[in-house]
C-alpha cells in the first residue's frame, strides 16, 4: 500500500497540530523519545520534525508533506509547494509577529537606527536579507534562545523575536520598534508529491479536512423552535452560511429553525431571540465545517 509521509511540527506547535488532525479525522499518538508517532490511518506514516527543518525535508522528499511556519519557509527559502494556510498556534489563531526589540533607553527609534549595531535572532537568514534590501549595515548573529536576555544584559544591541502578544517583551523591559514579519502555519508539500495523482488525492484530502476543522472552531449550530407569527422577524435576526433550515413542528403553529453562526455572535443573539419568541434555544458545537 503506498504511504503518504507527513511531517509535524515538534515543539510548541506539537499540541495544537495533533489536537487539529484529531478533530480533522485523524488520531496521531506520540511516544516519548520517539520521532515516529502512530495514526490511525494506513495510507499515513508521521515523523516529528523541528519546524525550522521541516521545508528543507519537504524540498528533498524526505516528506511529501507538513506544516510549518511561514517565517521557517522563508528563513531557508526551501522550494516547496504552499498548499493551504492553517490559521492556528500554541495559543492563540491570531498571526505570530517577528518583531524588532531594544532595550527601553536604546537610541534606536527605527530600523534604519540599526547601522553599524548587533542584532541576535534565531531568524539568520530572513534578517539579514531584509536588512540588506533597506541598505543597512548592521552585524546579525544567531541566538540559540534567552535572546531578549542578550539584549538585557547589552550583549547586543537588538534582537528579532518572535511574539504573538508582546506581553513577554514587555516583561523584559523591552520595546519593539517595528514589525520585520508576520507568520502563521501552513500546510506545505513536496513538488514530486503533487504530480504523483495518489498523493496529490490524499494531500488534498488532508487539507480540505484541516481547513474544515479550523472553520468549525469559530462557528456553531443553533436550534430553536418559533412560533410561525412570528417567523419573518426572527429570520431577520439570523445570520447563516446561506439560510437557515426551517421545518414545521408536528400538530403545531411552531416551526423548528437551525442555522450556523458564528461564535462570537452568540451572546448577543440568544437573548435577542429569546425575547423575539425563540423558546429551547440549543447551542451545538461543530466538528467540521466545510
Amino acid at each position: 500500500m503506498p504511504k503518504l509521509k507527513l511531517g509535524i511540527p515538534k515543539g510548541s506547535l506539537e499540541d495544537a497540530t495533533l489536537s487539529l488532525f484529531a478533530q480533522a479525522g485523524w488520531n496521531i499518538s506520540t511516544r516519548s523519545r520517539n520521532y515516529f508517532p502512530s495514526v490511525d490511518d494506513p495510507e499515513l506514516s508521521c515523523a516529528l520534525v523541528r519546524p525550522q527543518e521541516m521545508g528543507p525535508y519537504i524540498a528533498r522528499g524526505t516528506l511529501d508533506l507538513g506544516l510549518t511556519g511561514l517565517d521557517w519557509i522563508m528563513e531557508t527559502e526551501a522550494d516547496v509547494v504552499p498548499v493551504c494556510d492553517l490559521l492556528y498556534s500554541k495559543s492563540t489563531d491570531a498571526p505570530a509577529r517577528w518583531v524588532l526589540v531594544v532595550a527601553q533607553g536604546s537610541p534606536v527609534q527605527a530600523i534604519e537606527d540599526l547601522h553599524g549595531k548587533k542584532v541576535a535572532t534565531e531568524l539568520v537568514g530572513f534578517t539579514r536579507r531584509y536588512l540588506a534590501a533597506r541598505g543597512i549595515d548592521a552585524s546579525v548573529e544567531f541566538s540559540w534562545g534567552a535572546t531578549e536576555a542578550k539584549v538585557v544584559e547589552g550583549l547586543v544591541d537588538a534582537a528579532v523575536e518572535i511574539t504573538e502578544t508582546g506581553s513577554t517583551i514587555r516583561a523584559h523591559g523591552l520595546r519593539i520598534v517595528c514589525d520585520l514579519l508576520q507568520t502563521h502555519t501552513q500546510l506545505i508539500a513536496n513538488r514530486a508529491a503533487l504530480a504523483d495523482p495518489w498523493k496529490k488525492a490524499k494531500i488534498e484530502q488532508i487539507a480540505l479536512l484541516l481547513q474544515a476543522a479550523l472553520a468549525a472552531r469559530h462557528s456553531v449550530m443553533l436550534k430553536m423552535n418559533i412560533p410561525d407569527n412570528s417567523k419573518e422577524a426572527i429570520m431577520a435576526l439570523l445570520p447563516s452560511l446561506n439560510a437557515p433550515t426551517v421545518s414545521p413542528l408536528y400538530g403545531s403553529e411552531w416551526l423548528a429553525v437551525e442555522t450556523v453562526v458564528d461564535r462570537n455572535l452568540v451572546r448577543g443573539l440568544i437573548p435577542t431571540l429569546k425575547a423575539a419568541g425563540a423558546q429551547g434555544i440549543v447551542e451545538y458545537e461543530l466538528r467540521k465545517l466545510v
